[in-house]
């Protein structure tokens, strides 16, 4: 009989711990912690809650989506005495493999991403296969949290001063600060000191990556010597460069589930069912109010029954799918797709994302960038992340430098920013499934760039952060198991494309400044052929290359939006409530009225932990302020 195989992170600990052994470095606790990561591992049992295959006919609150809010809100719900709370979540579990950080871009290719795609577009993603833009989502315990770059990033202060001024009451930054603080524990010693804007003990691990490239100090370095600062861009103020503050925790992704359900996987007032996709929201439609769901798992239809309340936080994209499936929608679409409308609102409008120019090269002349072939062929890259979680595996996805810069006054340390210039160590050549991430066409891929690949080289991600240009969610039909319609809608405001433009410009400046030409930083100069005649390098030519080459950073937002009910876009109001429809709240990315300056995966913590504490006021829970 044979002995049955490890599993693969089992497996690479245990190879680690002997290459370490092998290794002629200067450190002799090399194995001994490579056996105590792996003892740590293997004696910890299930990190999250298990899977409840029979679940109870009823229970006070049902939650969609185990992502980034449904996680904490699980956890926060489920702590009340004598509430009983229903998870459910389409994907599996997480593993440990989904937890070494330059893995990211890699888990896009696993059943852990839905694998959405836009529709056809005859004025954006024009480099990409068939015109489609990729959009990952995450389909696992965790949600996107576990497929995302752990970019830790609030926003501005006016992004949510905006919010209440557009009528929604409580949404300010002064309310929301407290729960941005609650959420976190700050691991950075310097900015823990700071206990106006930053917390030490929530569930939310923030740190700084433990190791950088040379490129990474370099962009710093040059955004100084071109008239930026740094900055700790989720203290006071938020224009300015910086390493990437992460999600991470001892080097490792610190997901939603690690940190909201891994603490209280035990929890006897928390159910959760796994591999159960939500196909409808059952709505009386006497009291016109949510009374449970329907739910499909292993291929057989269930139902069951919320005393309280639904709670849908299913995502940007599941979210307004799931309220038009269940009738909730707009009444011509609803009608059109043969669903009885139950609730005339604007769902699924006004999607937005934080779009990028996107396969920007700068190659180098020296070995400082990150290069995949290099850290599997490096024994040592293995050993520095096994052993002491650092090294270039401990980099996410390949981004470490971030900085934040108001367009229209660059100097103004207190500005709204409307440009982000996101640093990657590495390429489009430099991974060869990333350009499969983006969704390149492959002809183009091969014309343009497949010889390059072998060098070293760095990718900026000039992005846009307060985009004028909105898209739009719309079902297929009325089958729930379809992936819905996504327009993405780049660039209707030519504004938009010119703030991008603007962040090419900006960061050839910085190539072009001492501490990157030390490693001979140049940009990459063969044109797009559609746009070749347009004379690279010049506005219009940048204009043209974004337009084929728009990358998403996955921050897909806004289509429940929030508002009173004399908005005609709003589809919940300021405590989440959908609009004519009682005991039913959508609290995820979805119900932001304006997306803000921010990578959403902690804005969305916020609405979470702050909609925790609603739901509790709401059923008659007094609520400790924080």
């Amino acid at each position: 009989m044979s002995r049955p195989a490890l599993p693969l992170p089992l497996a690479l600990l245990l190879a680690a711990a002997v290459l370490a052994q092998r290794v002629n470095v200067n450190r002799p606790s090399i194995l001994e912690a490579s056996l105590r990561s792996i003892w740590d591992l293997t004696r910890q049992g299930p990190m999250e809650p298990r899977d409840e295959r029979q679940v109870l006919p009823e229970y006070d609150f049902i939650i969609v989506g185990a992502g980034t809010a449904g996680c904490a809100l699980a956890n926060r719900l489920s702590s009340v005495q004598g509430w009983k709370v229903l998870l459910i979540e389409a994907g599996r579990e997480e593993n440990y493999m989904m937890d070494i950080p330059i893995v990211a871009n890699m888990l896009q290719f696993s059943e852990a991403n839905w694998k959405y795609r836009t529709v056809p577009s005859d004025t954006a993603c024009l480099g990409m296969a068939n015109r489609q833009c990729n959009y990952p989502r995450g389909k696992v315990m965790g949600g996107s949290s576990v497929l995302n770059y752990m970019i830790y990033n609030r926003g501005h202060y006016r992004d949510y001063d905006q919010w209440e001024l557009l009528g929604n009451p409580g949404w300010g930054y002064r309310d929301v600060l407290k729960y941005f603080l609650k959420l976190e524990d700050m691991t950075i010693p310097e900015l823990a000191r700071d206990r106006t804007y930053h917390n030490v003990g929530g569930p939310v691990s923030v740190t700084y990556i433990p190791w950088h490239t040379p490129l990474a100090s370099a962009f710093l370095e040059a955004a100084q010597l071109k008239g930026g600062w740094l900055n700790d861009y989720n203290g006071a103020t938020q224009a300015g460069y910086s390493y990437l503050q992460v999600t991470m925790k001892n080097g490792t992704r610190w997901s939603s589930n690690r940190a909201y359900l891994g603490p209280i996987r035990d929890r006897r007032t928390l159910h959760v069912s796994k591999q159960s996709v939500v196909t409808k929201v059952l709505i009386d439609p006497v009291t016109r109010e949510a009374t449970g769901v329907e739910f499909v798992r292993d291929r057989r239809r269930r139902i069951v029954r919320a005393r309280r309340e639904v709670i849908v936080s299913a995502g940007a994209i599941n979210s307004p799918q799931l309220l038009m499936l269940s009738g909730i929608g707009p009444r011509e679409h609803l009608q059109d797709k043969g669903i009885p409308v139950v609730q005339d609102l604007a769902v699924g409008y006004n999607l937005m994302d934080h779009v990028s120019a996107g396969a920007i090269l700068f190659l180098v002349n020296q070995s400082v960038s990150l290069r995949a072939e290099r850290i599997l062929d490096s024994h040592d890259d293995y050993v520095d992340y096994i052993a002491y979680h650092t090294g270039p595996m401990s980099i996410p996805g390949g981004c470490e430098s971030v900085g934040f810069v108001e367009l229209k006054d660059p100097q103004n340390r207190d500005g709204w920013p409307d440009l982000e210039l996101l640093f990657n160590s590495g390429s489009i050549i430099s991974e060869p499934t990333l350009r499969n991430n983006f969704g390149i066409d492959e002809a183009l891929y091969q014309q343009i760039f497949a010889p390059l690949e072998g060098r070293d080289s760095w990718m900026p991600l000039p992005m846009l952060m307060r985009p004028k240009s909105k898209g739009r969610i719309m079902l297929r039909d009325r089958n729930p198991l379809r992936k819905p319609l996504i327009y993405h809608n780049y660039f209707q405001y030519p504004e938009d494309l010119d703030v991008l433009v603007d962040g090419v410009l900006r960061t050839i400046e910085l190539s072009d400044t001492p501490p990157f030409q030390k490693f001979g930083s140049t940009l990459h100069k063969t044109p797009v052929p559609a746009c070749a005649s347009k004379g690279f390098g010049t506005r219009e030519y940048w204009r043209c290359h974004i337009r084929h080459f728009p990358f998403t950073i996955y921050h897909q937002s806004g289509t429940c939006k929030m508002g009173p009910r004399s908005d005609p876009n709003a589809v919940v109001d300021s405590r989440l409530r959908v609009h004519g429809v009682g005991r039913l709240r959508v609290v995820d990315a979805s119900i932001m009225p304006e997306i803000p300056a921010a990578h959403t995966n902690a804005p969305t913590y916020m609405i979470a932990e702050k909609a925790a504490d609603m739901i509790k006021e709401d059923n008659g829970v007094p609520v400790v302020n924080c």
